[in-house]
C-alpha cells in the first residue's frame, strides 16, 4: 500500500481516487500516523437462489390475515 501524507492527499484527491478504482490501496497519514485508506469498491456478488430462498422462509412465517389478499395490500400500498 503507498502512503501518502494529508496535504498531498489533498491535492491529489482525483488522482488517488482514479488509482484506487483501478484497485490500488492507498493509506492517507497525518503527522506520520495512518489515518485513512482509499480503495476500490467491492464487489459483492449475490446469489439469487440464496436470496430467494430467505425470501421464501419469511413468506412461511408471515401468516396471512382472512380476506386480505395480495393485491388488497398492493392496492394500500398506492394510497
Amino acid at each position: 500500500m503507498r502512503k501518502v501524507g494529508l496535504f498531498e492527499a489533498k491535492q491529489k484527491l482525483s488522482e488517488l481516487a482514479e488509482r484506487a478504482g483501478r484497485g490500488e490501496r492507498i493509506g492517507i497519514t497525518k503527522r506520520g500516523k495512518l489515518i485513512a485508506e482509499i480503495g476500490p469498491v467491492r464487489q459483492e456478488k449475490v446469489n439469487l437462489k440464496e436470496v430467494f430462498e430467505r425470501i421464501e422462509k419469511i413468506r412461511r412465517k408471515v401468516k396471512p390475515h382472512p380476506g386480505i389478499t395480495t393485491k388488497d395490500l398492493i392496492e394500500e400500498g398506492r394510497r
